[in-house]
């Protein structure tokens, strides 16, 4: 459904030196440097999945959703989507893609959202069935009833993603790209999008290709990632893969007689070096454990020595943590200098 091979976006920016003198010298000697915002990226997205594409502010995110639906065009490499190269077919692209931007409107500012509606209906050649059918779905989930006839640049931040969340489903799109779609959102309409999302993609397939720093977004709406640092791939799979990597896991316990808390967790620490044991507020013993030095098998099978367990689980890894880890460069593709990603930056 979706394919990257090698894709490369790089941008000339000025460079200005300070001051007055500085300014004035640019208008006589221009000197740019070339940024690499997208870095030999490759990836297949398989068509009616639910992917996060995950990375740090200055990732390459956006400028990649950006080639994938046909704003940008590729430095080098190239993109397909649904069999269309984005940017060389951008009429064609669009009618099968739905697309939100956080920061962008693709609605009429100056006309009402059911106006922008009916423009949209017209463009796509929405059959009536359709139209009708999706638009009593944002009545129920959405609440689309509730912003009138305002004008869309009166609407707040927040009745305005709501429009344009709608406005990208609103003609059965097989793929859709959501660049932080909830952001303006309280809660309960948070809820109501993912369950949305995931409503048509249960009902349709789409697919679904989602940007966000909201980790419950993802958990809620998405079944695998691609996470992306410094412009490359550095991992690509489920998200339970993703969850995987975490370098530390924890271990909480119950436990019947025997030492108390303090003890507890000292004869822990002594007998697992490089390990942190801590009592929690309910009582219960929390073992933090790094993934590398020992198994969850071997955490246990101490536990299980040393103390009679009352209850003990060990919960997944924390997704924010996990991501946390990558955008601190803890966990990153190795680069060298001859790869043909490897990042250029001088003065042309």
């Amino acid at each position: 459904m979706i394919v990257a091979e090698n894709l490369v976006k790089e941008f000339r920016l000025a460079e200005r030196k300070p001051g007055l003198a500085g300014s004035l010298s640019t208008l006589f000697t221009r000197r740019h440097r070339i940024v690499r915002a997208v870095d030999g990226v490759s990836f297949t997205i398989p068509a009616g999945s639910k992917t996060a594409y995950i990375g740090a502010n200055g990732a390459g995110k956006s400028t990649t959703i950006k080639m994938l639906t046909g704003i940008m065009t590729p430095t080098s490499g190239r993109c397909v989507v649904r069999g269309i190269e984005p940017y060389r077919h951008r009429q064609a692209n669009a009618r099968g893609i739905g697309v939100v931007f956080g920061q962008r409107s693709q609605l009429w500012w100056d006309l009402s959202v059911p106006d922008s509606f009916r423009i949209l209906r017209c463009i796509y050649d929405i059959p009536d069935p359709v139209y009708r059918r999706n638009l009593a779905l944002y009545r129920e989930l959405l609440d689309i009833d509730a912003l009138g006839t305002t004008p869309v640049r009166q609407l707040s931040l927040g009745q305005r993603m709501r429009a344009e969340i709608a406005a990208s489903l609103l003609h059965d799109p097989q793929v859709v790209f959501w660049d932080e779609p909830t952001i303006g959102l309280d809660m309960v309409l948070k809820d109501a999008v993912r369950h949305l999302v995931n409503h048509v993609h249960r009902e349709l397939g789409t697919t679904v290709v989602l940007t966000s720093h909201d980790i419950a977004d993802i958990a809620a709406i998405c079944d695998s990632a691609l996470v992306v640092d410094r412009g490359r791939v550095v991992h690509q799979g489920s998200l339970r893969e993703l969850l995987h990597t975490a370098g530390r896991r924890c271990v909480l316990f119950d436990h019947r007689g025997g030492p108390g808390p303090g003890q507890a967790c000292a004869d822990i620490e002594r007998g697992l070096p490089g390990v942190s044991a801590s009592a929690t507020e309910d009582g219960r013993i929390r073992v933090d454990y790094p993934a590398e030095a020992f198994t969850s098998r071997q955490v246990l099978a101490f536990l299980l020595d040393h103390f009679d367990l009352a209850d003990c689980y060990a919960p997944e890894p924390d997704l924010e943590d996990v991501l946390r880890r990558i955008y601190a460069g803890e966990h990153r593709a190795p680069a060298t200098a001859d790869a043909p990603g490897a990042r250029r930056e001088g003065a042309v």
